[in-house]
């Protein structure tokens, strides 16, 4: 029996239970040879009633202080995922569960609207996209994320969006209309050009071509977008950098942005259990970079320091990335959204002016 077929094509090597379950299953040859395998690992995507839309950060870190996410697991399966230990609060695994066990919520958009359309709420940009990519392969046919812009744009609210998906491409027609306005801007996540490894790490996301495509196609429709080479990825990815913004530029992009790899949790036994499968000879100086960042931690949780880590090899990068964005003039910072457009139509019932 061929228990390894069932994760093929799976960022994730083991689906162990989260921290918070008191028992766990293991998948086990019972020694009948039959010669039969598994089937396939299949997604699994079950509904979810949203009760609030938009979540709310403090975090200094951040360039937002308030995002909505419409789907919770994401089936790209980046095994680096800093989002995974989010599953282990459903009851689910950080591993296969968070890439074959999805969460769509539907009404995401009309709780969105309630929102935004309480007396008390006071705008300022919101993110799409945070936590898990609201354009991976599930919004072809639930459309949430598309319902969500539509309110949005509704209510002229500015929106920054990232993701590695394509499917954005299918919202032009809004995504143009809210960018000639100036409440509109696109991240896109370009980890690799190197086809190969963007397949092992990435499994089900779109090759960095693909990606490069979509600058291309967003820029040229008049959507600003921002190259994000995160993560960075120390013994791996590294020497990369250069050449990911180099490429960013020449798309179309206008600004750009880094963040090294983060193994927060449960990441960190997935990403070293990817290493011995797929970079074995690479396992000790990948994770010596990353402990030399974090005071000798796989990760350090704390504001300040979680995105980018300290000390002279965290400086170096700083460096680099620095050097080449001024020099292929693409800057840090992009111009603000707006949030003086922001306004709440009429709804249905509403007492009408007489002036």
């Amino acid at each position: 029996m061929n228990l390894v077929q069932t994760i093929k094509a799976r960022g994730a090597a083991t689906n162990e239970a989260g921290r918070f379950e008191r028992f766990v299953t293991v998948a086990d040859d019972d020694g009948w040879e039959t010669g039969e395998d598994l089937p396939p690992l299949r997604t699994e995507t079950r509904e979810e009633v949203a009760r609030s839309a938009i979540t709310y950060n403090r975090s200094p870190d951040l360039p937002f202080d308030r995002s909505i996410n419409p789907y919770r697991g994401c089936e790209h399966g980046c095994v680096y995922c800093f989002a995974r230990p989010s599953h282990v609060y459903l009851g689910l695994s950080a591993g296969l569960d968070f890439e074959t066990r999805l969460v769509a919520r539907p009404n995401m958009s009309s709780v969105l609207r309630k929102e935004l359309s309480s007396k008390s709420y006071k705008v300022a940009p919101l993110a799409l996209g945070t936590n898990t990519d609201p354009y991976q392969p599930i919004e072809k046919n639930r459309m949430i994320t598309r319902s969500c812009l539509e309110v949005l744009q509704e209510f002229n609210h500015p929106v920054a969006i990232v993701t590695k998906g394509t499917m954005i491409e299918r919202d032009l027609d809004i995504l143009t209309d809210m960018a000639s306005r100036g409440l509109v801007r696109v991240g896109i996540s370009l980890t690799t050009l190197d086809a190969g490894l963007s397949r092992r790490m990435e499994p089900r996301a779109p090759s960095p071509l693909r990606r490069l495509h979509i600058i291309r196609t967003l820029t040229e429709a008049g959507v600003p977008v921002r190259v994000m080479t995160s993560p960075i990825v120390p013994g791996l990815t590294d020497h990369e950098m250069e050449s990911l913004l180099e490429a960013g530029k020449e798309a179309g992009a206008d600004a750009a942005r880094w963040i090294m790899l983060r193994l927060p949790r449960e990441v960190s036994q997935l990403w070293q259990g990817w290493l011995a499968q797929h970079e074995p000879a690479r396992i000790e100086k990948v994770m010596s970079k990353l402990r030399e960042m974090h005071g000798g931690r796989d990760y350090d949780p704390r504001w300040g320091h979680r995105m980018r880590g300290e000390g002279e090899y965290a400086g170096i990068i700083a460096q680099r990335f620095s050097k080449a964005c001024k020099r292929l003039e693409l800057p840090a910072r992009s111009d603000p959204l707006r949030c003086d457009l922001f306004a709440v139509p009429p709804q249905p019932g509403d007492q009408m002016s007489l002036f």
